[in-house]
């Protein structure tokens, strides 16, 4: 298992890089303002069900073989790069109508499986696993399969206090996130820059697998 050291630093990255918005966030912050805190807090676990493919991906040894690999991890890389800045450019260009669009309504079983496809086609959380965690483990310490799986179910767990915390905060503030244009415009130009911020983070990824 990784050192004490070394998980308390995992959780402080990860926690940091989760507060940060990307398409599940964006997504768990939508229904919560369109059905409130009750169908947020089902995204959110639908969301993390969706983290425990890419823990199970990882742990089988994908992220590693794809790691290994400069041309497929650089394809990964860039796909999942060229992808936020897509996200990101949308948003800047999108503009507000006075009235905001009505959100249709969806069922627990949809929001739950909407969460889900979310989170597992999320170029952020892939690249997550397939970049970031891998630095963590350590071969000295024993198999690597076991620590992966470890480190992914610290990701889940502060994951869903993180969004969590998101549906929550959303969904109390539904009323006058919708009523007012210049918020939601506000939250398109902020999520577009973050999204902008993280297809560059995402591009200047360095392999850090094959650093075990």
């Amino acid at each position: 298992m990784p050192s004490p050291t070394s998980l308390a630093l995992f959780a402080i990255a990860t926690l940091a890089l989760l507060l940060v918005p990307g398409p599940a966030v964006i997504y768990i912050v939508t229904r919560s303002v369109a059905q409130g805190r009750t169908a947020g807090l089902v995204s959110v676990l639908g969301v993390h069900t969706g983290s425990l493919v890419h823990i199970a991906a990882a742990a089988l040894g994908v992220s590693a073989l794809l790691a290994a690999s400069a041309t497929a991890f650089a394809l990964v890389k860039y796909l999942g790069a060229a992808y936020l800045v897509y996200l990101g450019v949308r948003k800047l260009m999108t503009r507000q109508e006075a009235e905001p669009a009505e959100i249709s309504r969806a069922s627990s079983a949809r929001l739950f499986g909407e969460g889900f496809v979310v989170n597992v086609l999320n170029p952020k959380t892939a690249i997550f696993f397939l970049a970031f965690l891998p630095q963590f483990t350590d071969p000295s310490r024993g198999p690597l399969a076991p620590q992966i799986v470890l480190l992914g179910l610290i990701w889940v767990i502060l994951g869903m206090a993180s969004d969590g915390s998101y549906a929550l905060l959303s969904s109390a503030l539904a009323g006058w996130m919708r009523s007012s244009a210049r918020v939601r415009r506000r939250l398109d130009v902020g999520s577009g820059v973050v999204y902008l911020g993280l297809g560059a983070v995402a591009a200047l990824t360095t392999e850090g697998a094959k650093k075990l």
